[in-house]
């Protein structure tokens, strides 16, 4: 990635935490699940397939979504993911992590740039 490049890497576990966000309103399939994270952060999330299928993949795994057969927007064949109860749950409790994360390393940056 260059200096120039807006986008910014994702912190490992970062996705499944914004695919469980994504499909928190419903269902959708993988291709519209990126297309989601990255408008939503005026592109500077790309998230690329060899990310989000195992991530997609992981998260079947652990109960927190289910993959149904469906027809997408385009009228192909397509893997439509939603939350579980569990899936649900498990937002509230990794949304409440990171705004913990989130909220101890801004006060470092700030403290670091209050001290100079």
């Amino acid at each position: 990635m260059s200096t120039k490049d807006p986008r910014v890497e994702l912190l490992q576990g970062t996705l499944d935490l914004l695919i469980l966000g994504t499909l928190a309103p419903g269902s959708a399939h993988g291709h519209a699940i990126a297309k989601s994270i990255e408008r939503s952060s005026s592109d500077v999330l790309q998230v690329e397939q060899g990310s989000l299928y195992p991530a997609l993949h992981r998260l079947i795994k652990r109960g927190w979504i289910v993959a149904e057969d469906g027809i997408s927007e385009n009228n192909r064949r397509a893997k439509f993911y939603r939350l579980t109860p569990k899936g649900r749950k498990q937002l509230t409790v990794e949304t409440s992590k990171w705004d913990r994360l989130a909220g101890a390393i801004a006060r470092i940056l700030h403290s670091q740039t209050e001290s100079t």
